[in-house]
């Protein structure tokens, strides 16, 4: 604790570190304030309502933070770009010219980020066509004219872009990855609403609570412990003479981490497992039999606690874990650049004998990654079919989020303080 209370002295007493921490602290008030604003047009009680019933529904709403069960102009939230980040990393496994762009260093990061909000939009209009066709199927759109479910469009697409433009504002003038501390801001929001419905939902759900409480808490330390874990592949330098001197021959490692996709995966499991609940909600409302038989099957089948749904989740994030791994650690790249530089993995030959060999290391280590990632998406659900809690709506997966977001943005504020530490010696 003593730590802690230190390292925010030094950052208080940093006045650069401070106005970062202001200007972070104000986009999150500014995105808060617009998140309580309403798309007009919805019936706002109904809507709460479905949301409090759906256990799934219930966890986008707080990947959202809070602004889908209010449908607020932020509804659509920054998933577009979340969505749009992933398309265009894969892309970089086709397309030649996208992968130059990975390695174009600055410039190229921001040629990418600048395709990335192109792809956003018209994701953005499909994610708010799709949101307004399951409440439109709920009869709670109070107005069904063409003119105003555009207008819904373009305030929902409009109010993305927004919430992305103060993520990259964050990037640029405050501390920490904007798009994450967003996230994080948003999930952290819905805290006290879940503790006063817990608070407010009787003794023996209170009691539940408390015993779950030393649960999360070693949940914590799991979570801290599986992203800080690397495993670490020696490197040695090779030597080189000039004269009489000889240069090289350092030991050093690559550090891998276990968990390298970080929370991807399960972004992405959430998305496609999103398919079937908008689905079986859109044909439970058709007239036509066969229709209706489909959306009943994936209304029973794909519940929260249905078994094929908690497999089939399970499976998406384990799949998902190794393809995101071997895609956000390119060993290819990797070896040829230790290949340039002189360095070698010991015991194994430098080009395509040490990226096979790196290939196999982040695979193996993957699957510890890959179980935990499944094991943490599955913990809310797990929790609710043993205990029969509904307000567990904090998920492993919102927890994983924040200690991520916290252990990198303070990383990154400590990683300042030393370099201006440094500027006093030069």
């Amino acid at each position: 604790m003593n730590k802690i209370t230190t390292f925010f002295g030094k950052i208080l007493n940093n006045p650069e570190l401070k106005k970062k921490l202001l200007f972070t602290a104000s986009i999150f008030f500014v995105f808060r304030l617009l998140a309580h604003v309403p798309v007009p047009g919805v019936n706002v009680a109904q809507l709460t309502s479905l949301f409090d019933s759906n256990q799934f529904l219930s966890l986008l709403n707080i990947f959202s933070g809070g602004t889908l069960s209010n449908f607020s102009v932020m509804a659509v939230g920054i998933s577009p770009y979340i969505t749009a980040s992933i398309i265009m990393q894969l892309a970089g496994m086709v397309f030649p010219q996208i992968k130059e762009l990975q390695k174009d260093g600055e410039a190229g990061r921001e040629k990418l980020n600048q395709y990335t909000r192109f792809l956003s939009v018209p994701l953005a209009v499909f994610q708010g066509i799709s949101v307004l066709a399951l409440l439109r199927s709920q009869a709670l759109l109070e107005s069904s004219d063409p003119l105003s479910i555009v207008a819904m469009i373009f305030t929902l697409v409009a109010g993305a872009m927004v919430i992305t433009w103060l993520g990259e504002l964050i990037s640029v003038y405050g501390i920490g990855n904007g798009i994450s501390m967003i996230l994080l801001g948003g999930i952290l929001s819905q805290v006290p609403q879940s503790f006063a419905q817990i608070a407010y939902g009787g003794g023996s759900q209170f009691f539940t609570m408390i015993s779950f409480a030393s649960v999360f808490i070693a949940v914590i330390a799991l979570t801290v412990f599986m992203n800080e874990a690397v495993r670490k592949i020696p490197i040695q330098y090779a030597k080189r003479v000039r004269g009489s001197k000889v240069y090289g021959g350092q030991k050093s490692h690559l550090p891998i981490r276990v968990n390298v996709s970080g929370v991807m995966p399960i972004i992405f499991a959430v998305s496609i497992m999103l398919v079937p609940s908008f689905a079986s909600r859109l044909l439970l409302s058709s007239s036509n039999e066969r229709l209706l038989s489909v959306g009943q099957f994936l209304a029973i089948n794909f519940a929260q606690t249905a078994p094929l749904y908690i497999v089939t989740y399970f499976v998406i994030v384990f799949v998902f874990s190794f393809v995101s791994a071997l895609l956000f650690f390119n060993a290819e790249d990797i070896s040829s650049e230790l290949k340039k530089s002189g360095a070698f993995v010991a015991g194994i030959r430098p080009g395509a004998a040490t990226k096979k060999f790196l290939e196999y290391v982040v695979v193996r280590i993957t699957f510890i990654g890959a179980v935990f990632l499944g094991g943490i998406a599955l913990l809310p659900i797990m929790a609710q079919v043993f205990t029969d809690v509904g307000s567990l709506a904090v998920s492993g997966t919102s927890l994983l989020i924040v200690v991520s977001v916290i252990i990198e943005t303070a990383k990154q504020a400590e990683s300042m303080l030393v370099e201006q530490n440094y500027d006093k010696y030069l």
